[in-house]
């Protein structure tokens, strides 16, 4: 089973979380940071064009991530993900808007420093949500919940580990059967 056949596999539920997310993400990135006009917010230096779909491909991928975890809330990614919105956001924000940054670079650093790096922060966002994403896909796959049928119909043994029971000395398996 692969990464494709995990989002085949997807319930309604799963497409619900993912377009909420995919559209709660706009929402939560696009107006504070201006891409989107509102009487609330205003930009200084106007959205570069690169913005747009950089805002898109992080929202989308934000859903899809979002959505790996309506069955299974543990597993990798999840750092990835937090680490490639936080980058997502500042890639698209106004340089010298944001406040943190402005406060450590100054104006002139902002023009000068912060905002040549938006565009590498915006490559990155995008392929830390995109690992995030495959990472929680390939685990989703490798190990999928009890009761779900796999395409093959086989029994691995592999995929259905048995909980093991530990004594109270350390991590030194107990038999069951004693």
């Amino acid at each position: 089973m692969t990464a494709l056949d995990a989002l085949r596999a997807w319930t309604g539920r799963h497409w619900t979380v993912a377009v909420l997310t995919t559209l709660a993400t706009v929402v939560f990135v696009a107006v504070p940071t201006a891409v989107l006009p509102t009487p609330w917010f205003w930009r200084e230096i106007p959205t570069p064009g690169w913005a747009y779909p950089v805002l898109g491909l992080v929202a989308i991928l934000s859903g899809l991530v979002a959505a790996t975890y309506v069955r299974a809330p543990d597993g990798p990614g999840g750092r990835r993900a937090s680490a490639g919105a936080l980058l997502g956001f500042l890639a698209v924000g106004c340089p010298v808007c944001n406040k943190l940054v402005l406060l450590v670079l100054g104006y002139t650093g902002a023009i000068t420093w912060f905002e040549p790096v938006q565009p590498v922060l915006a490559v990155l966002a995008v392929v830390g949500l995109a690992a995030a994403l495959r990472a929680r896909l390939r685990g989703a796959t490798a190990c999928p919940l009890p009761g779900t049928s796999s395409d093959s119909g086989s029994t691995d043994t592999r995929r259905t580990a048995t909980p093991r029971a530990f004594d109270a000395t350390g991590p030194h398996p107990v038999r069951e059967d004693s």
